[in-house]
């Protein structure tokens, strides 16, 4: 049962907002047992100034290292190792030193192949980017992942700046290594603070265990079709619908989203 439930608006056919009084948690608890996604903010709540989203399985529909991996004939390993650290069983760095080194000597050429042939951008990511740019937020991709993807990535979706992890190269193959110091959970979160914006004017979506500390420094965190844990982290879950459901979540009428 909703806590003092006071009025309900129907915004499209599968959209409501629910104006109510009492305590947020219990009312994400209570509403979070519907098959729908669900947003529990003040109603005067602002719009966003500043967010910062992760990249694999967020802004785009795969694991760039799985997919690397896949050419190199170990994704089976890889893929394993990828999963776990995405639910927080295993240290981040010392996981993405252990499946780089599996890469050792793949040619760097098949990188752009990589990206070619599999990275494809979330549905609803160009939207929600390019909306909240045209209300005036700064947008930055910050990725445990590689730099050859994130800058690409953050390009072709409209992102202010991308930040990643850059891959060891010697004689035009992938020496197996990975620059240090590692971008990686605190990374993530000392971008998101690091710019100086009002805390609650910021928001961050990702959907793994290492984007936990940037989801929870945010003012709004968002776990994007994310691990359990992470879920349990966020302020907000989207389980169901595409990167689009976060404009509906923030209170943005369709009319004034941009792609």
């Amino acid at each position: 049962m909703l806590p003092a439930a006071a009025s309900a608006e129907q915004v499209a056919d599968t959209v409501f907002r629910l104006r109510f009084a009492g305590d947020p948690a219990m009312a994400r608890r209570a509403l979070e047992q519907l098959p729908a996604d669900v947003f529990v903010r003040p109603i005067d709540a602002p719009i966003p100034r500043m967010l910062v989203a992760d990249m694999d399985s967020t802004m785009i529909t795969v694991e760039c290292i799985d997919e690397l991996a896949d050419y190199a004939g170990v994704k089976p390993q890889v893929a394993e190792i990828t999963e776990r650290a995405m639910r927080g069983e295993l240290d981040f760095a010392g996981s993405l030193r252990a499946r780089v080194a599996l890469l050792k000597g793949l040619d760097v050429s098949v990188l752009a192949r990589c990206y070619e042939e599999r990275v494809r951008i979330m549905p609803g990511a160009r939207t929600l980017i390019q909306t909240l740019k045209s209300l005036g937020a700064w947008t930055l991709l910050v990725s445990g992942g590689f730099t050859y993807f994130a800058d690409r990535v953050a390009a072709e979706i409209g992102f202010d700046e991308a930040r990643a992890n850059v891959l060891g190269v010697s004689g035009g193959k992938l020496d197996g290594t990975v620059a240090e110091p590692i971008l990686g959970a605190e990374e993530k979160r000392a971008a998101l603070i690091g710019k100086g914006f009002d805390t609650a004017a910021t928001i961050a979506i990702g959907d793994g265990a290492n984007d936990i500390p940037m989801l929870q420094a945010a003012g709004l965190g968002i776990a994007y079709h994310g691990k359990p844990k992470v879920v349990g982290a966020a302020g907000a879950a989207v389980r169901f619908g595409d990167l689009s459901v976060v404009l509906h979540g923030l209170g943005i009428a369709p009319a004034d989203w941009r792609n």
